[in-house]
């Protein structure tokens, strides 16, 4: 059996606790929660994008995130309306088993001041909360409206958005032409096209929290491309559904 001589032995054992430091480390980076990011459309059929078979639309950063991501070919809803469909992600239950469940649209009004996701109900950024999560929403609620219920009441650690069905993408008015942008619990103006608004706070949201190092759970609910039907640059068509007073029930509106 051949004798280590004494470098030998020095070499192979900071080798050896080389080795054990950095196995540590990759077992405290395999052990770190990971920072989740969930990203909702609003009013999107599954086949309107080209990842989806769509021949005409293709937008290259959602094309690029199929490509190397996983696409669902297969799925149910068992209800595919705006409330519902939320109601089910921030509880996971089915929808149904709550009564602004069976709301759509929830409409605004004296007889809906009682209707809304249960403060004490446990929720998704909730539970995330607790495990040491850093949780916020950016876009759409819809699932009640203050004092009673809202995003900060159900787990969100922060809020910025609109808590009714539909804005306008310029004037970011409700369906009852009333402001409806928030952040936190106090209303704000915000000049802009909506959904630049919602994506730059997304960004900046995923910034601070990569800063503070701390695990974090972001909803961000794009209104786009629910109705009102506005793009990017049509000012126009938001300043004539204002005047003309249009409204579209299927786009939330109390009205026909």
């Amino acid at each position: 059996m051949r004798h280590l001589s004494r470098r030998e032995l020095l070499r192979t054992a900071a080798a050896g606790s080389l080795s054990l430091i950095t196995s540590r480390r990759a077992q405290a980076q395999n052990t770190r929660p990971p920072n989740i990011v969930f990203i909702m459309a609003d009013d999107m059929g599954y086949a309107d994008v080209s990842c989806y078979v769509r021949p005409d639309l293709r937008p290259p950063n959602i094309d690029r995130l199929a490509a190397s991501g996983v696409r669902f070919l297969q799925a149910y809803a068992n209800s595919a309306v705006c409330t519902a469909t939320r109601v089910a992600l921030i509880t996971g239950r089915y929808q149904y088993r709550l009564r602004i469940g069976l709301e759509e649209p929830l409409a605004i009004g004296d007889r809906f001041q009682g209707v809304g996701l249960p403060p004490e109900h446990p929720t998704l950024p909730s539970l995330l909360r607790k495990a040491g999560y850093g949780t916020a929403l950016v876009g759409k609620w819809h699932l009640g409206m203050l004092p009673t219920f809202g995003p900060l009441q159900s787990g969100y650690d922060h809020f910025f958005g609109f808590r009714g069905g539909a804005v306008d993408y310029y004037s970011h008015n409700g369906t009852d032409q009333k402001p409806d942008l928030w952040d936190d619990d106090a209303p704000v103006e915000r000049a802009g096209y909506l959904t630049t608004l919602l994506g730059n706070r997304g960004v900046d949201t995923i910034a601070s929290y990569a800063k503070s190092r701390q695990p974090f759970f972001l909803s961000l609910h794009f209104n786009a491309p629910h109705w009102p039907w506005e793009a990017s640059g049509d000012e126009a068509e938001s300043a004539r559904i204002r005047a003309t007073n249009l409204n579209h029930f299927d786009g939330g509106s109390q009205k026909t």
